[in-house]
């Protein structure tokens, strides 16, 4: 079955890094992506900027072209980025703005609100939110306002995922991936999350898995499709992430 990867990460030693919490990741090419997939029908994906690259665009704008057709950016970018700047990299390939709150803190959500509607007025992309779930409830009201959300490795922790799925309802997306951070079985909240809203859940493999206990392992992809039935795991698979990020 075919993949449109919702969430990777390339780490090149060609571009800076800067150290998150002392943490600083191993390097991870497009090269290395490439052959970690080799086994898997990838026909796109989805190249996230961590905390580690900052606002770096060089290395994104690098990745896209490399990777090819149907490989698209999701960037950090600070609240003061010009319309031209945005504009540019739109026209490179980058069609999200990411907001890292369970890294850099709830303070970024005093800027969030005004800077995610101005950039989908702008460009159109959605707004993706790396959060633990169960800090969920303090920032709904604004989640609520914006255009079009996406959630993190399905909300990272148990307690939260009720929060996950009354947003999944509402039709914020819900990436199904980075399986080794969870402190909850995935394969009963993908069969939850799809229930209450089946275009809300998008698999990725979360390559390199920076900082996860387990890494992806081909066995994820066996887990959705062993979960759901086969055009539910097509949908999860590929159709959703395609149709958010590419048409």
């Amino acid at each position: 079955m075919k993949i449109f990867d919702a969430h990777l990460h390339i780490i090149d030693q060609r571009f800076p890094l800067i150290p998150n919490q002392g943490y600083l990741p191993d390097y991870f090419s497009c090269a290395d992506y490439l052959k970690s997939i080799d086994q898997l029908k990838v026909a796109g994906g989805v190249i996230v900027s961590g905390s580690f690259q900052g606002f770096d665009q060089s290395y994104l704008i690098d990745a896209i072209k490399t990777l090819g057709e149907n490989f698209v950016g999701v960037t950090q970018l600070p609240p003061d980025t010009s319309d031209e700047d945005i504009i540019k990299l739109n026209e490179s390939g980058v069609r999200a703005l990411r907001f890292n709150i369970n890294r850099g803190g709830l303070e970024i959500i005093n800027e969030m609100e005004y800077f995610a509607k101005r950039v989908h007025e702008l460009v159109n992309w959605h707004t993706e939110l790396y959060i633990d779930s169960k800090q969920l409830p303090e920032i709904t009201a604004t989640v609520e306002k914006l255009p079009a959300v996406s959630i993190d490795h399905l909300g990272l922790s148990k307690a939260g995922l009720k929060n996950v799925l009354s947003l999944a309802a509402q039709g914020v997306r819900v990436k199904a991936t980075g399986f080794g951070r969870l402190d909850f079985d995935p394969a009963k909240a993908i069969r939850s999350i799809y229930a209450v809203n089946p275009d809300a859940l998008m698999f990725g493999t979360d390559l390199p898995s920076t900082r996860a206990e387990r890494p992806f392992q081909l066995s994820d992809v066996d887990m959705i499709m062993n979960t759901l039935e086969e055009t539910q795991a097509e949908k999860v698979l590929y159709k959703n992430t395609l149709e958010w990020y590419i048409k």
